[in-house]
């Protein structure tokens, strides 16, 4: 395993880890700030994947518990090669444009994203690939509820509010200018892919603190129409915001109305 710190450019190795001589071509890049609890659920969610010829890197946007410990373990015995960075600058467009653009420097030819408290599905990255190798510039995947966060009534709020925000999207004057290549369907930042070439030509994440994944999906589709979906690329999503906002909130904020005076990112 291989920890930078992005600040002063210093690269250290770590004993253990599944090194490679040299880089693969697709990459999954996973923010994580303050994760402990959950970051070893994704972690093991990745080492299942039926897919593994991919390099990981953890992008620590500056957590204050034991994220960047557990990593560590995890890369001790993980089936792929882990990287583990260190993003100073405050909020995930941060954490993932500093992680995209690493993996580019470092040879990535395609890029895959999933979020520190989600759990990819085993196919996950095979779906990703397939869909880029098809000839998608960009590819969104389907979310789902975790389901050892929420009973049944919980699950449903959040298929809730997910559609209550994707059919705004839709319908959103803003998202039907002049000028965009592809109609807006809503994406979950937690669950897309996109090749390295698109992500430098559309200017990439927005470096600001969540929500990010609208602008986001607007930079694309203003860069190209070959943004697909596919059904079979699944992640299952915490439902701790809408624990932590409740149904209306939760509903406010996936709409990009913002989190008022609760924190953007509750823990």
């Amino acid at each position: 395993m291989t920890e930078r710190s992005e600040g002063t450019g210093r690269v250290s190795p770590k004993s253990g880890g599944a090194e490679r001589s040299e880089a693969t071509p697709l990459w999954v890049v996973v923010p994580a700030y303050n994760e402990q609890a959950r970051i070893g659920g994704t972690l093991d969610a990745l080492a299942a994947q039926t897919d593994l010829d991919f390099t990981l890197l953890v992008v620590d946007n500056g957590s204050t518990d034991g994220t960047a410990d557990v990593v560590h373990r995890f890369a001790a015995t993980a089936p792929v090669p882990v990287l583990l960075i260190r993003e100073p600058d405050k909020g995930v467009g941060c954490a993932v444009d500093t992680g995209f653009r690493h993996a580019i420097t470092h040879g990535a030819l395609l890029l895959a994203r999933t979020d520190a408290d989600c759990l990819p599905a085993p196919g996950w990255v095979a779906a990703a690939r397939a869909a880029l190798s098809a000839g998608a510039g960009m590819v969104c995947g389907r979310i789902s509820a975790r389901r050892d966060e929420h009973g049944p009534l919980g699950r449903a709020g959040f298929r809730a509010v997910v559609a209550i925000a994707a059919a705004f999207g839709r319908l959103r004057p803003a998202h039907r200018e002049a000028g965009y290549l592809a109609p807006y369907r809503m994406h979950a930042g937690n669950n897309m892919a996109i090749t390295a070439a698109l992500y430098l030509a559309c200017g990439g994440m927005p470096r600001r603190p969540s929500p990010t994944d609208r602008t986001f999906l607007n930079r694309v589709r203003r860069t190209t129409p070959a943004i697909a979906r596919s059904r079979t690329m699944v992640v299952a999503n915490s439902t701790r915001r809408l624990r932590a906002y409740g149904l209306r909130r939760s509903a406010r904020w996936y709409l990009d109305r913002g989190s008022g005076d609760l924190t953007p990112d509750p823990r």
